[in-house]
């Protein structure tokens, strides 16, 4: 896993801390942490953080520096006690290690921010302090990790998020068709690219641009080390159309979902919903696998979720947290460990979303504290080899039918420059509807 290093001064003594450089939540108190573009106030170049619509935190944390658009971060302490909490920022390459680049290179202010804006929940029976902080502008294009951590103690990590800024030097140009395989036509996505570099600076064209393929904003889908298959010199232009199915992905298919946007009556697959004293728990419809048989047209959020509150319309600070409960009626799965997936979890496989087989009911069940909203995800399951190999298709399927969306970051290392650069993004869909 990749690793990085954090130096803090903390009464004149250096504490050092290796953290891996994911999207991760390391306080087991801290729920609900959303990162994603906000487009900031005219007047200000000091954005403040205004509440969000829900449809907002669909889309992924990349954002332009040409644009006048930040990046808000929002989470929930189910401490229910006010902590203070700071923020930093920390410069990665295209491979997320931490770049050598000294903080004033990057950023315009003191790289040590207090988060200050919170808000105390409104009549919800799981009592939180929701916390919103507006990202600061960087200077350079690239990747970072935003670092939360207690200002008490500035060891205690509390999460980590990634999040891109780019502008757009060269032009990217993507497409994305089924499989050129014919034994994979029908279950993976193929991307094919070109890159347009008139009056960009490069010595090496074919070698010094590193093209990042990413699926549905997912970390844990991506393709890279393409090499370009054609070099158009006199075009200035790269064609990454490459025939060893190196650039092809499996379609995957489309999410489950269901909406808790109340608990006054079931919403779209809420099986029942149960409240007791303490608490909510709703009960998801049960599943079944769909591997087997024909591909089913449907919309999703590719795996991601809002938060919000049918009553008020205000998911922040009204939504309550509600015990979640998924079943999958399958029989047992010999020798894997399966998992509700999706950007519920940070597309994470931990305890938080496995599931336990119960023989009594010959079904996978599993409870997850979720906030209220709706939520896409799916299943997977995860082999005990070392190392553990995931495979979402085993209950999901996959299917080039599948709509989906992919991004394309291209990364180069100026002459002169000590770190890489996003100089190109762009954004493509398939099978859009």
């Amino acid at each position: 896993m990749k690793k990085l290093f954090i130096a803090f001064l903390l009464f004149g003594t250096v504490h050092a801390q290796t953290i891996p450089t994911v999207d991760h939540i390391y306080d087991p108190q801290i729920y609900t942490a959303l990162l994603f573009p906000q487009v900031a106030p005219v007047a200000t170049n000091n954005p403040v953080p205004e509440p969000a619509s829900p449809a907002a935190t669909l889309n992924p944390p990349v954002i332009s520096l040409d644009e006048p658009a930040f990046l808000q971060l929002e989470f929930d302490d189910l401490t229910a006690n006010y902590r203070s909490f700071r923020a930093r920022l920390i410069h990665c390459n295209a491979d997320w290690q931490k770049s050598v680049l000294n903080e004033i290179e990057y950023t315009y202010e003191y790289n040590d921010n207090p988060i200050t804006d919170y808000a105390v929940s409104i009549n919800t029976k799981v009592p939180y302090y929701h916390y919103r902080f507006a990202v600061p502008r960087v200077k350079l294009p690239g990747n970072y990790l935003l670092v939360i951590y207690d200002e008490r103690n500035r060891k205690n990590i509390i999460l980590t998020r990634r999040f891109s800024t780019y502008q757009n030097r060269i032009t990217v140009g993507a497409g994305v068709t089924f499989s050129v395989d014919p034994a994979r036509q029908f279950i993976d996505q193929q991307v094919n690219l070109t890159i347009d570099y008139k009056g960009y600076q490069i010595i090496s064209p074919q070698d010094d641009f590193k093209v990042v393929i990413r699926q549905n904003f997912r970390d844990d889908r991506t393709i890279g080390g393409l090499r370009p298959t054609n070099v158009r010199v006199f075009e200035q232009q790269l064609d990454y159309n490459v025939a060893d199915l190196s650039n092809t992905i499996p379609g995957g298919n489309e999410f489950r979902f269901f909406d808790t946007r109340t608990v006054l009556s079931r919403g779209n697959f809420i099986d029942r919903i149960d409240r007791p004293a303490d608490r909510n728990i709703a009960y998801v419809q049960p599943d079944l696998p769909r591997s087997r048989g024909a591909y089913i047209q449907s919309d999703d959020f590719n795996g991601q979720y809002i938060i919000d509150h049918r009553e008020t319309g205000n998911g922040a600070t009204s939504a309550d947290y509600i015990e979640t409960v998924f079943t999958l009626k399958t029989p047992e799965i010999p020798n894997v460990d399966v998992f509700v997936n999706g950007a519920l979890n940070l597309w994470q496989l931990n305890d938080r979303n496995r599931m336990t087989f119960d023989p009594a009911s010959g079904t996978y069940r599993a409870a997850v504290l979720l906030k209220q909203g709706v939520y896409n995800y799916d299943y997977v399951v995860e082999t005990g080899t070392q190392p553990p190999r995931v495979d979402e298709g085993f209950i999901e399927g996959n299917y080039s039918a599948t709509e989906n969306v992919y991004e394309v970051f291209v990364y180069h290392r100026p002459p002169a420059s000590r770190a890489d650069q996003l100089v190109g993004y762009r954004r493509v869909g398939v099978n859009r509807r």
